[in-house]
Formats: C-alpha cells, sequence, structure tokens
C-alpha cells in the first residue's frame, strides 16, 4: 500500500478545511482580539466572538499547525506573523480579503462544473456571473474594493520600483476600482494626469479615494463599460488584475477598444500573473483555479499574452517582473 501517497493526498484533501478555516477567523474577527506578545485564553476568545469554546479551541489548534496563531500555553492563543494580518487595524491587513472570501466560498462548488463545460462555476451556484451578483448586492460593493486592495494593494509599490512610467502625461487605468492604485502612480509621478474608467456603481468610491489622497485636481473620472468602449485622451493603459477575468474573445474586445482609442505610439499595460511553463508550484496556476471558477477568466503564459495581445491590434514589447507575483506585460500598437 502506497502509505506516503495516500497520507499526502489525506492532507491535500483536508487543505480546504485551512482555506474555510482562515474566512471564518477573519469574519469572526478572532485575530482582533489578540494583542502580539499576550496570549488570550479560548474561553475569552470564544466569549468575545459569540463562538462555541470547545469547537474555537479546535480550530485554533487545528490552524496552528499551520503557522496561523501559536499555542502559547495550553488553551491560550497568541499572534504569529500569518494571524497578525488577519487583524482588521494592522497595515497590509488581509482580514477583509478572506471576509470577501468567506461570503464567495460557496463558489467553490462550481469547479467542476467549470472543468465540464468551460462556464464559470460561480454561475452555476449562485444564479448569475459574479459581477452582476456584486451589483445587484450593492453592500458588498466596499467588500469588493477592501478585500482586492488586501489581496492586490502590495504590488502597487514593487509595479512602480519595477517598470518605468516616466514619458507617460496621461495614464488610463481601466477599470480602476476604487481608485488607490492610479493614486499611487500619480503621486509617483506629481507632473501625470489620469483618468479613471469604470462602472458607475464604482466610481463613485473611486472619487472619493482619489480626493483623500490629493490627486482629484489631477484625474478624470469618467463613468462607462469597457465592453462598449474605452476613452481616448491618454497615451498610455493599464489594465491591472483585468483582463485575467475574462476569456480570451471577451479579453480580445476589451483590448481592440483600446487599441481605437489609443495613439500610435501609445502603450498598453497588462499587469498581470504570468504563468510559468513546466511543473513548479506557481501562485499564478493557484489563482488560475480561481480565475477559471468564479469569473470564468484566466491566468496566462507569456504566449498566450503575445496570442492575445496579437489579436487585438498590438505587440508584445516586453514582460516586466516585479518583486511581487505580478509581471508588468507591455504591448505597443502595431502599424
Amino acid at each position: 500500500m502506497a502509505h506516503t501517497e495516500t497520507e499526502q493526498l489525506n492532507r491535500m484533501l483536508q487543505a480546504a478545511a485551512l482555506s474555510r478555516a482562515i474566512c471564518t477567523v477573519a469574519e469572526l474577527g478572532v485575530a482582533d482580539h489578540i494583542q502580539p506578545g499576550a496570549p488570550q485564553p479560548v474561553a475569552s476568545l470564544a466569549a468575545a466572538t459569540g463562538t462555541h469554546e470547545r469547537s474555537l479551541h479546535r480550530l485554533l489548534r487545528f490552524m496552528a499547525g499551520h503557522g496561523l496563531f501559536r499555542e502559547a500555553t495550553p488553551g491560550e492563543f497568541d499572534h504569529t506573523p500569518l494571524s497578525h494580518v488577519l487583524r482588521g487595524d494592522v497595515e497590509g491587513s488581509y482580514r477583509a480579503a478572506a471576509q470577501l472570501f468567506h461570503r464567495f466560498f460557496p463558489g467553490w462548488e462550481g469547479l467542476d462544473h467549470a472543468v465540464k463545460t468551460g462556464e464559470p462555476g460561480f454561475t452555476k451556484v449562485f444564479g448569475q456571473p459574479v459581477f452582476d451578483y456584486v451589483t445587484a448586492h450593492p453592500e458588498i460593493g466596499p467588500i469588493l474594493d477592501a478585500g482586492m486592495t488586501s489581496i492586490h494593494g502590495y504590488e502597487t509599490a514593487a509595479m512602480l520600483d519595477a517598470y518605468a512610467f516616466a514619458g507617460v502625461r496621461v495614464l488610463a487605468d481601466i477599470g480602476g476600482g476604487n481608485g488607490s492604485l492610479l493614486a499611487s502612480v500619480l503621486q509617483r509621478y506629481p507632473e501625470m494626469r489620469g483618468i479613471l474608467f469604470d462602472l458607475g456603481h464604482v466610481v463613485g468610491r473611486a472619487r472619493d479615494t482619489l480626493k483623500s489622497l490629493g490627486v482629484a485636481d489631477r484625474c478624470q473620472v469618467i463613468e462607462g463599460s469597457f465592453f462598449d468602449g474605452i476613452p481616448a485622451g491618454a497615451d498610455a493603459y493599464l489594465f491591472r488584475h483585468i483582463i485575467h477575468d475574462w476569456t480570451d474573445e471577451q479579453s480580445i474586445q476589451i483590448l481592440s477598444h483600446c487599441r481605437k482609442a489609443m495613439p500610435d505610439g501609445g502603450r498598453l499595460l497588462l499587469v498581470e500573473c504570468v504563468v510559468p511553463v513546466g511543473n513548479e508550484t506557481s501562485i499564478a496556476k493557484d489563482f488560475d483555479m480561481t480565475m477559471m471558477t468564479f469569473p470564468g477568466g484566466m491566468e496566462r503564459t507569456a504566449a498566450e499574452f503575445d496570442a492575445l495581445l496579437a489579436g487585438a491590434g498590438f505587440a508584445l514589447t516586453s514582460v516586466t517582473p516585479t518583486a511581487t507575483m505580478v509581471s508588468v506585460v507591455e504591448g505597443r500598437p502595431r502599424l
């Protein structure tokens, strides 16, 4: 009997419990009730979070075995670096991301449907595509914004350090969400102006962000759908974690609108994971499962980006890695 393989597969199957545990403690706010270096008894944590004491102990004991929390003495838990960022009040907090997935977690039940049909599993489970669901449930919007910042916000500084935006006079952030990315670029490049383009129910939140970060006077906010068209007026068009949400056909439609809006000397910048070729583990491959199951999109290899850009009238000119999981995929118009 293959004991080693059986045990390894057993642990892999139980990995779903770890993901769900992270979502659960984030939603309950367990981490917020522990100050680093001051272990808290499970009884106090259970009282503060309205949970069953013995069950909470078992959950935290399980998580501690994976580096999330530490049982300092029997029945008392302290933070580790991983659990600390599940607090809502720390820099780089991951709590909002886990709270978002707490709400979307049932979508994973559609993974088999996605594999069998090529259709998003989320749609099968929730009855409508993920972005339609968010629009129909406006209370999800702020959680989505905060969750995306938790997941991807750390990429911004790395992107700015790796890729030179020098020479860009007007940068359009397409699908710019809450405006935090564009604001960071404008702060780094004080002579640059910006355009933020997103759906009507999103741009209200973006206006508040741009104003609070002191760049509203250099940024035009435009409402619209990139499936209908993209505004002209910029010499560089930035899409961060937008194209990975969509199929090749949908992505070519979006990027073709961008090509029509862009001057011949313009730049297309896709900030995305680039899937490595080979059998090694990769966070890009992990995120690809999320893309396949939830919006129905995909993470792509460099060769797949090359083909995608060619289909929309661009030539792939460079792929610039960053210190994070993303790269800056640059395209220039084919003339």
